[in-house]
């Protein structure tokens, strides 16, 4: 295990009703005015906005409006945003809805106290040193937002989309989490959901740090309780343990926890970002793709992990012929994938003639010669793997 930090301050409020709190927690963490900033109409017409616009009056806290963020969040709401605070002297911005929004609220906080294009962040021209305090009210368990440091954008000119990990600054100070308001969540949203929080899981076991058992066995444990939860919640939405269990694995996912002391991963998710950067499709859906494609090229090139993956997951019965193990790890994978609506090739996705030179030269452009740490990714690994997900 290798030494590390591990600094996670964010206060959870969980439970039936608990967005009803969220003025006394704004005021608890000393803001005077806040940003609330959400995404389309779901939280007006299931009436979470009135209810959390009650709870900022009855708390005596200011604030002003930010609507309109879309998926796959772009730099345009961000510029929107920081004018807007600046303009109304925000000290705080409360997300209101899932990753989207709280990426979008993340970029705003960093951005306002910042002199230059908050964009120089994200491009490693720059380093936050101050933010804006984040708080959220959650409403789609998928991107782990709530818990973690990181946020990702896009930028419309380009369509280069990159994230931005600062854990000391940007973790939320607090997050309101009701699994109730994820009852009415469309299913191929929840699995999308269920897909990127399982992403985020497999990004930190598929590790070459040796003696992380702890680590290991967070990741299986949490991994099993997902694909349990999610057999329950396809059937039964407004199941509340089943919609529970899964909103708390998004968070453990993403908050580092399954992370801590070992070399992360991250190749899948970038190579997703192109896609959705380009294809604007959904990332969970894109990760659904992308992912089993990547542990198929892992095959012959560094099978041990998937091994363990296939058995300690899935189930699959020891064998001396690693690969046949691991590729029937795989096959589980995709027939889970597939059971909660999910696509697993690009034609699915559809996308029915990827241009996988563009998204080889963006990812590479992007990330550098080599991506990820499991292995290395060349141009030319990454291009068999996009090519794997045909």
């Amino acid at each position: 295990m290798n030494n590390f930090i591990f600094y996670s301050p964010t206060e959870f409020v969980f439970g039936r009703g608990a967005e009803v709190q969220t003025g006394t927690l704004v005021k608890k963490y000393g803001a005077h005015k806040v940003m609330v900033v959400y995404g389309g109409g779901s939280v007006v017409r299931n009436g979470l906005l009135a209810c959390v616009e009650k709870s900022l009056q009855e708390a005596g806290i200011a604030y002003c409006m930010l609507g309109g963020v879309q998926p796959n969040p772009v730099d345009t709401k961000v510029y929107e945003g920081i004018e807007l605070c600046r303009k109304e002297q925000v000290d705080m911005m409360l997300a209101v809805g899932g990753g989207s929004v709280i990426d979008t609220a993340k970029a705003i906080a960093a951005g306002v106290p910042y002199d230059g294009d908050f964009w120089d962040f994200y491009i490693g021209k720059s380093t936050v040193t101050e933010a804006l305090k984040v708080a959220v009210v959650l409403t789609i368990p998928a991107a782990g937002s709530e818990g973690s440091g990181n946020t990702v954008i896009t930028k419309v000119a380009g369509l280069q989309k990159l994230s931005l990990r600062v854990p000391g600054l940007l973790r939320p100070v607090f997050a309101v989490m009701n699994p109730e308001l994820t009852y009415t969540l469309p299913p191929f949203q929840t699995a999308c959901g269920i897909a990127d929080m399982m992403a985020h899981i497999m990004e930190r076991y598929f590790t070459n740090t040796q003696e992380v058992e702890i680590g290991d066995r967070l990741c299986e444990g949490t991994l099993l309780a997902i694909i349990k939860e999610a057999a329950t919640v396809m059937k039964e939405p407004q199941n509340y343990g089943a919609r529970a269990n899964l909103m708390w694995c998004g968070t453990i996912a993403h908050n580092g926890t399954c992370g801590v002391g070992c070399e992360e991963d991250w190749a899948s998710h970038f190579l997703e970002h192109e896609m959705s950067a380009i294809y604007n499709v959904t990332h969970g859906a894109g990760l659904s793709v992308i992912f089993p494609a990547w542990m198929t090229w892992m095959v012959d090139h560094h099978v041990d992990k998937i091994v363990q993956y296939a058995i300690r997951v899935w189930g699959v019965p020891e064998s001396e012929d690693k690969k046949s193990v691991a590729f029937e790890g795989i096959s589980r994978l995709k027939a889970f994938f597939k059971s909660i609506g999910l696509p697993i090739t690009f034609a699915e996705l559809g996308i029915e003639n990827p241009d996988i030179d563009r998204l080889v030269d963006s990812l590479h452009r992007n990330k550098g010669e080599l991506v990820g740490n499991y292995v290395k990714l060349t141009r030319k690994d990454s291009g068999e793997i996009y090519r794997l997900a045909l």
